[in-house]
């Protein structure tokens, strides 16, 4: 890990300083210091600097915006406050519905529709005051890329535009990294969100599955879909799961419990906790970095130092997780559109037609045999983390790579499928840089619906990063 992070954390290479960490701009709202009709017009002002680079955006709607800010304004001035997003700009993946918009999945077999409802997530954005300033750039149909041939252009990182910023969530990572909002919705299904931003130098996370509502996203595997945000620091992550979570009777995988205050606890450390490391995981894997490797012991070594208990830890074979995840999630993908690529194979682009079609080789019997292991695996996850309070493992076994015309590659060096299949609790937290000046991350994983663990160790390695300064000085620029 370069020493550097711990005393100085440096900036992408498209970012624009200004945009307040979500805490400060809702004090600023309320006490009068800014409006939210300022924020969304700076948060114009910073996309239209920083997207031509980026990409992040596949639509914008500043008059909407403008408009929803005006109101925000006018019911905080009237006594009504919905929240810690209330006149917040964010903006959503391009495979969440949001009433009026099309949802293209970043796919020309989509029709320019306009969605007749918001997704629940996004319902949920709004009735927390959240400001909608568009849509973001997605893999196809949370698959298919990176790649030049599907309805829009790829997003890119915002550390090094010759670089991809990982996926699906790839609009969303970079739209955060390189300050254009703080906080945004993603999907994840294999990693869709803690890949992006382990890539990104941001923080994502996987919720445990059935927190959020997965209502009003296209799917791509119901069995391993989460939705859950991706975020400028832990504390913003947190302060949007608050807004994000909860039951909804009309997604059927939603489990109805109460949703905690997530910063409530967020300050109290790792002081006490026990927690395990799935080293068998990623120490032979050829994908492994040797700086990666670093960050991860690096990690180690700050929640040892903050009171810790950390011990390595067995869990079943990793290729295990993997296969049950490549299983399931292609038979499901396949499932769902197997019409169309026999109606219009063309019409998808060839990355994810061929990706898509790997499932018509699944048979019934392979696929209940993955769910029958999905099961067992997370009997033994389960039976683990009853001896600890977390797990800290590998995300990102590597940077972020650069973006590549002509070919496809065979295996991405991230690690984040075993917690979909379970269902766990999992989050990407930067921690280092390679010698490249990419960002390096660590992945924490709680027990399910124990977000607030995830939360507060995240932060510990958060202030050992260095971030937490780097958010300081964010905070300090003047707007």
């Amino acid at each position: 890990m370069n020493p550097a992070a711990t005393s100085r954390y440096p900036r992408p290479l498209a970012f624009v300083e200004g945009a307040a960490p979500l805490a400060t701009a809702a004090r600023q709202l309320r006490d009068g210091s800014v409006t939210a009709v300022t924020l969304v017009r700076d948060a114009l002002a910073r996309i239209a600097v920083t997207d031509g680079s980026v990409h992040a955006f596949v639509l914008l709607d500043p008059d909407a915006a403008l408009a929803a800010a005006e109101r925000a304004d006018a019911e905080l001035a009237g006594g009504l406050d919905r929240g810690a997003l209330h006149g917040i700009p964010t903006a959503i993946k391009d495979i969440f519905d949001v009433e009026g918009w099309p949802t293209t999945c970043n796919s020309c077999t989509r029709a320019l529709k306009p969605s007749a409802e918001d997704a629940a997530v996004v319902g949920r954005l709004r009735a927390g005051g959240a400001i909608i300033l568009g849509k973001l750039d997605t893999y196809e149909f949370a698959l298919g890329g990176p790649t030049n041939e599907s309805r829009f252009r790829p997003a890119r990182n915002p550390w090094d535009p010759r670089r991809i910023p990982g996926g699906s969530s790839s609009g969303s990572a970079a739209a955060v990294a390189a300050g254009m909002i703080r906080m945004a919705p993603g999907s994840c299904t294999a990693g869709s969100i803690r890949g992006p931003a382990a890539w990104c130098g941001i923080v994502g996370l996987k919720p445990s599955r059935g927190r959020v509502s997965c209502r009003g996203a296209f799917p791509l595997s119901p069995t391993l879909d989460h939705v859950g945000p991706l975020a400028a620091s832990v504390e913003e992550a947190a302060i949007a799961l608050g807004v994000m979570a909860g039951h909804d009777p009309r997604d059927e995988a939603s489990i109805d419990r109460p949703v905690p205050d997530y910063l409530a606890r967020l300050g109290d450390g790792v002081a006490g906790m026990r927690i395990g490391v799935p080293r068998h995981f990623f120490a032979s894997s050829p994908l492994l970095a040797p700086e990666a490797l670093d960050a991860i012991e690096a990690a180690i070594a700050h929640l040892r130092a903050a009171g810790a208990t950390v011990a390595d830890v067995a869990l079943p074979d990793y290729d295990l997780f993997l296969a049950v995840n490549r299983v399931i999630m292609t038979a499901e993908a396949f499932a769902i559109h197997a019409g169309e690529l026999r109606r219009n194979p063309r019409g998808f682009a060839p990355i994810t037609a061929r990706r898509f079609a790997a499932g018509a080789v699944i048979g019934a019997a392979d696929y209940l045999d993955a769910l029958r292991l999905r099961r067992r695996l997370t009997a033994a996850v389960d039976g683990v983390m009853q001896g600890v309070d977390l797990l800290l493992t590998a995300i990102s076994l590597d940077v972020a790579p650069f973006a590549a015309a002509d070919a496809e590659p065979t295996a991405w060096p991230l690690q984040a499928s075993p917690f979909n299949v379970t269902g766990h609790p999992a989050m990407s937290v930067p921690f280092g840089f390679g010698e490249s000046g990419m960002p390096l991350a660590v992945q924490i994983v709680g027990r399910p619906f124990d977000e607030e663990a995830v939360f507060r160790a995240g932060q510990v390695l958060e202030c050992a990063s260095g971030r937490t300064a780097a958010n300081r000085r964010t905070e300090e620029t003047p707007h």
